[in-house]
């Protein structure tokens, strides 16, 4: 999975960022180069922005009284504390950036991310402070980072608020669609892999696996499916729900090569103990990759997939008589 030829996207949901695991474990992944593309809750991208702007975050308990904590300014998830003023502060980070003029347009959520990565990090060199943000650290490795659902979240939240005051910033969910099916595409016709790597479920679990479906069910382009499926989930399969869902049914759909089904793993665990495990075997165990920088790339894969869709795909069948 970790070969130099091989593609590796990352889904992340819970509450991975606010609990460290970005600074203990995504930085350093995507440092190693073994993280190429991420597909993220917008929840797990404002809690990060928290330490890449100096505010704290605390250990505290889920058996606390939440009325309480309400009464002092205090804000839970699940066992971390931080005061109700980190979010006003990060709020109005993201407001005074959506209000500049290079985000009056339109744009992908990963170009959006990409360039609000910039500015933590200037941020966090203003603090004196070294690779604190998952944005950041994405920006400076070229690794694009989309979210499947941007108005779920307090950074869509923002974005909302601002266009009541007539901000133009619109995040393009078409381009997201079509941009991370495009790097599937060209990692699979360029004599590579794909990979995924599902921490948990939710959106962006099924977000990362559709490039398939997108590139065959949708674009008529002839694929298999992903090469490598790696989950760390505590969804079960017997809800019904997607994140619980199994690689065997994930094959039914297209989105996994049934060929590669028999390699395919899921730990049945709390990510936040799976990341960090998996994560410190990774890097202990393979020598860095060189980074592929997809953010850098968008453009060149969006126009061999927009080629192969006009060429090979269903923009190529004869229009129906009427």
């Amino acid at each position: 999975m970790l070969a130099d030829d091989v593609t590796v996207a990352l889904s992340v949901t819970g509450a991975l960022t606010p609990a460290g695991l970005g600074m203990s474990a995504l930085i350093p992944l995507m440092e190693a180069g073994f993280v190429d593309w991420v597909v993220s809750t917008g929840a797990n991208l404002y809690h990060d922005t928290h330490f890449g702007l100096g505010l704290a975050m605390h250990q505290g308990t889920f058996q606390a009284d939440d009325v309480e904590l309400r009464d002092q300014g205090v804000v839970r998830i699940y066992d971390i504390f931080f005061d109700y003023h980190v979010l006003l502060d990060t709020d109005a980070f993201f407001r005074e950036l959506i209000g500049g003029p290079e985000f009056q347009r339109t744009m992908s959520t990963a170009e959006f991310h990409h360039l609000c990565g910039k500015y933590v990090r200037a941020r966090e060199e203003a603090l004196g402070l070294t690779h604190r943000s998952l944005l950041a650290a994405a920006h400076e490795y070229g690794v694009p980072i989309y979210t499947s659902s941007p108005g779920d979240s307090s950074i869509g939240m923002n974005v909302a608020a601002k266009a009541l005051e007539g901000n133009q910033l619109l995040l393009d969910v078409n381009a997201d669609v079509n941009e991370t099916a495009a790097i599937v595409w060209d990692a699979k016709t360029s004599g590579g892999k794909s990979a995924v790597w599902i921490l948990g479920g939710g959106s962006p679990k099924n977000f990362l696996l559709q490039t398939e479906p997108q590139i065959q069910e949708v674009l008529g382009i002839a694929e298999k499916g992903h090469d490598y499926f790696l989950a760390v989930t505590d969804a079960r399969p017997d809800t019904g729900g997607l994140s619980g869902a199994t690689p065997a049914e994930a094959v039914s759909w297209g989105k996994i090569d049934p060929d590669q089904l028999p390699g395919t793993v899921i730990c049945y665990a709390d990510a936040t103990i799976g990341l960090p495990l998996l994560a410190a075997y990774a890097l202990a165990r393979h020598a860095p990759r060189r980074r592929k920088r997809l953010y850098d790339r968008r453009e060149e894969l969006m126009a061999r997939l927009k080629k192969s869709y006009f060429e090979s795909g269903r923009a190529a069948e004869p229009s129906p008589r009427r």
